[in-house]
């Protein structure tokens, strides 16, 4: 229960608004229909699919922004985030195994 609190700890200090991936209501996943230019106010409209890494929970960005910013060593992150090595290749596995079936 500690390791998690840590976790969750980490990941707080680094949050950040992100969009939404799953519906509220019948809880599929969601794609964009328009973006906008900031500088220009252009509109672009359409059916686009999010990429994969942000159809990714907060946590699991995080914990990948971090895996690359450490040069994608687990060592530094098992470091970083005060667990075990094999408690972060824990973690990883998990992520990839989201990765995978996002990609079906």
């Amino acid at each position: 229960m500690e390791f998690i609190y840590r976790l969750f700890s980490f990941v707080e200090k680094n949050m950040h608004k992100t969009i939404p991936i799953i519906c509220p209501s019948c809880s599929s996943r969601v794609s964009v229909k328009s973006l906008v230019c900031k500088s220009c106010n252009t509109n672009i409209e359409g059916a686009f699919d999010l990429p994969i890494l942000a159809s990714l929970d907060l946590h699991e960005q995080e914990f990948i922004i971090n895996f690359v910013k450490q040069s994608g060593s687990l060592k530094l992150m098992a470091k970083q985030m005060k667990v075990s090595y094999p408690t972060i290749r824990n973690i990883l596995d998990k992520i990839i195994e989201h990765i995978n079936k996002l990609e079906k």
